[in-house]
């Protein structure tokens, strides 16, 4: 069986979070979406309600899980038996970050390889801080994360 993890922050999940899960999961056997526990930076949403949002999302998908993490990620995934780390990219810009990650995890676990996926032209602009920005100045955020998330981000919002 072939295990993929997804790490990531998902503060809050977007549709291109989704497009990269809904991708993901046409290639591996088993997608596990990892909530990172990073004390030193704050989110809006408290982990289990990250948890509980990607959920709700993924719920049409019977080949994902969502976890929470913290520590190293290959840690993480030896205990999970998964090999491949999966990463979305929307530019050039998060392409170096991610090749320093990946090869920082190859380092550490050579067993492991790093599929980068090339988000959707759509979302090539989108990010959980660019809707949060809209969501605080009033705009719409209709299409940019699932509609099941939208209700729960004004709230979080207005808090």
């Amino acid at each position: 069986m072939k295990i993929a993890v997804y790490p990531g922050s998902f503060d809050p999940i977007t549709n291109g979070h989704l497009d990269v899960i809904e991708r993901g999961t046409k290639i591996f056997d088993k997608l596990i979406v990892a909530v990172l526990i990073n004390d030193a930076k704050k989110g809006l949403f408290d982990y289990e309600e990250r948890v509980e949002l990607i959920r709700k999302v993924t719920k049409h998908l019977p080949n994902v899980e969502v976890e929470c993490f913290d520590g190293l990620l290959v840690d993480f995934m030896e205990q999970k038996d998964a090999t491949v780390i999966l990463k979305g990219l929307r530019a050039m810009s998060d392409f170096e970050y991610e090749f320093q990650m990946a090869l920082m995890n190859k380092k550490l676990d050579n067993e492991i390889e790093t599929l980068f996926m090339m988000t959707n032209a759509q979302y090539s602009y989108l990010s959980s801080s660019a809707v949060k920005q809209v969501v605080k100045f009033g705009g719409c955020i209709k299409g940019l994360v699932p509609d099941i998330v939208i209700p729960a981000l004004v709230k979080k919002m207005k808090d």
